[in-house]
């Protein structure tokens, strides 16, 4: 026996929905649900803390830029998992909003890179060390091997959803 989500003890036989999940991952739906609505409303709102005129799923992209350095648009597109017409439309908005910059591909002539301005990483920086000592106010009663641990899980998860 074992306790479920709840504190409740039950055998080890799972009963399955006609999906062939068990009570476990429809948990784990329920709360991906609620997570990833919640993500998306907040991403909103950081976005706009960025710049009023920025689109949420523009937030992720300085993000990205920011950690990673310069990147091809084809690259960012993938990662982010947006088509090229999308991807060109969410830059030439950054980039008319001074918070990104293109120049050549020093390996490809042909090829641009796509950077983060100062003003674009000052912006970003703003508001993600905001967000982090939100983070920190709410998870003040973890212990700080759970947050590594959420860390890590949603990591493996994101590496699983790329696939």
């Amino acid at each position: 026996m074992h306790e479920d989500g709840n504190g409740d003890a039950h055998s080890g036989a799972q009963k399955m929905t006609p999906s062939g999940a068990d009570q476990e991952f429809l948990a784990l739906e329920r709360e991906l649900t609620v997570l990833l609505r919640r993500a998306r409303a907040n991403q909103g709102e950081m976005a706009r803390e960025v710049h009023p005129d920025l689109e949420s799923s523009a937030y992720g992209l300085l993000i990205r830029l920011d950690e990673c350095g310069g990147q091809r648009a084809t690259d960012l597109a993938a990662y982010i998992g947006v088509g090229k017409a999308t991807m060109s439309r969410q830059l030439r908005a950054l980039e008319e909003l001074g918070l990104i910059a293109r120049e050549p591909d020093p390996a490809d002539g042909r090829a641009w890179l796509v950077t983060v301005t100062e003003e674009g990483r000052g912006r970003v920086g703003k508001v993600r060390e905001a967000r982090r000592a939100r983070y920190v106010r709410q998870l003040a009663h973890w212990d700080r091997r759970e947050v590594a641990e959420l860390a890590r899980l949603l990591h493996q998860l994101n590496g699983v959803m790329e696939k």
